[in-house]
C-alpha cells in the first residue's frame, strides 16, 4: 500500500455537516461507508480497498457524522442517508455506487429505497435490517459482537479493543494485533465527544434510529452484490439471505473463515468482486 491519509484527507462543508473524507482516484464515483464501531473511519473501515478500487474509480471514503474526524452527532440528528445525500450535492456527485460496512450497509440500503436516482450500484457487508424475526440471531437482545461493541464505546481501553476486533474477524491471530487494537483505542479516546453521544443514544435508538423499510426492499432497482462473512458473530449471514431473496436484481457472495469485516480479512477478494461488479453492471 502506497497511498498515505495524510495526502488524501479532505474536507466539505456540506449544509448541516463538516465531513472528513479520503479521496482516490478517477471515473465513476464510488463511496465507501464504514460501520458504527468506536474509533472506526473512512480510513480505518477501508485502508486495504482504496488504492486497489482508485485504480478503476473515483473514490470517496466518508467519515460520518458521529465518527472520526466529522462533526459530533446526538442521536436527534443521526441521518446518515441525509448526511449522505448532503455529501454528494456538496461534491457536485449526480449518483454513486454505494458500498457499506454493517450500519454504512444499513445507510446505503435505506438510501436506495429513499432516494433511488442518485445511487447506481448497492453493495453491502454485513448490514443489520432492523427488528425482523431471525433463524440464527439471539432473541434476548444484541449479538455477541454488539455487546462487546457496545462495552468498548463505554470503556475504549486497548484491552477492550482487542476483545472488539477479535469477535469482529475469523482470524484473530492476523488482525487483533497489539498495535492495531492501541491504535483503535487511541482513535476513540481522542473523540470523548464521539463516545459520549454515543452510549447516551443508546436508550433512543442510537447508532441507527431510522432503519430501511422492510417493505421497500422490493424496489430496489440497481444491481445488488451482497457480501457476507459466515462466521459472523455481529450480523448473521441470514440478514444477506434475507435481502437477496427481498431484492430482485441481488446476488450474494457468502465467505468462509470471515468475519463482520469482509473487506478487512479478504481484502484483495473484495476488492476483485467490487471491481468487477461496477465495471460490468
Amino acid at each position: 500500500m502506497t497511498l498515505d491519509p495524510k495526502d488524501i484527507a479532505r474536507t466539505v462543508q456540506t449544509d448541516d455537516w463538516k465531513l472528513r473524507y479520503y479521496e482516490a482516484g478517477s471515473g465513476h464515483p464510488v463511496v465507501l461507508l464504514h460501520g458504527s464501531g468506536p474509533g472506526a473511519t473512512g480510513w480505518s473501515n477501508f485502508a486495504g480497498n482504496i488504492e486497489a478500487l482508485a485504480e478503476h474509480f473515483h473514490v470517496y471514503a466518508v467519515d460520518m457524522p458521529g465518527w472520526g474526524e466529522s462533526d459530533p452527532a446526538t442521536v436527534d440528528r443521526l441521518d446518515h442517508v441525509e448526511a449522505a445525500i448532503q455529501f454528494l450535492d456538496a461534491l457536485g456527485i449526480d449518483r454513486a455506487a454505494f458500498v457499506g460496512n454493517s450500519m454504512g450497509g444499513q445507510t446505503s440500503l435505506r438510501l436506495a429505497t429513499e432516494h433511488p436516482d442518485r445511487i447506481s450500484h448497492l453493495i453491502t457487508m454485513g448490514p443489520p435490517v432492523g427488528r425482523t424475526p431471525t433463524l440464527f440471531g439471539p432473541g434476548g437482545g444484541p449479538s455477541e459482537g454488539l455487546k462487546v461493541l457496545i462495552e468498548a464505546y463505554r470503556d475504549a481501553s486497548p484491552e477492550n479493543m482487542r476483545r472488539l476486533v477479535e469477535i469482529m474477524v475469523y482470524d484473530k491471530a492476523r488482525f487483533a494485533t497489539p498495535e492495531l487494537c492501541q491504535a483503535r483505542s487511541d482513535a476513540a479516546l481522542a473523540r470523548p465527544d464521539h463516545l459520549r453521544n454515543y452510549v447516551d443514544g443508546l436508550p433512543k435508538g442510537a447508532p441507527l434510529p431510522k432503519w430501511v423499510k422492510p417493505e421497500l426492499l422490493p424496489t430496489i432497482q440497481v444491481p445488488t452484490l451482497l457480501i457476507h462473512g459466515r462466521d459472523d458473530r455481529v450480523v448473521s449471514f441470514e440478514t444477506s439471505l434475507y435481502l437477496l431473496a427481498n431484492i430482485p436484481d441481488s446476488r450474494l457472495v457468502l465467505l468462509n473463515r470471515c468475519g463482520h469485516w469482509a473487506m478487512i480479512e479478504h481484502a484483495d477478494e473484495f476488492n476483485r468482486l467490487v471491481v468487477d461488479f461496477v465495471a460490468n453492471n
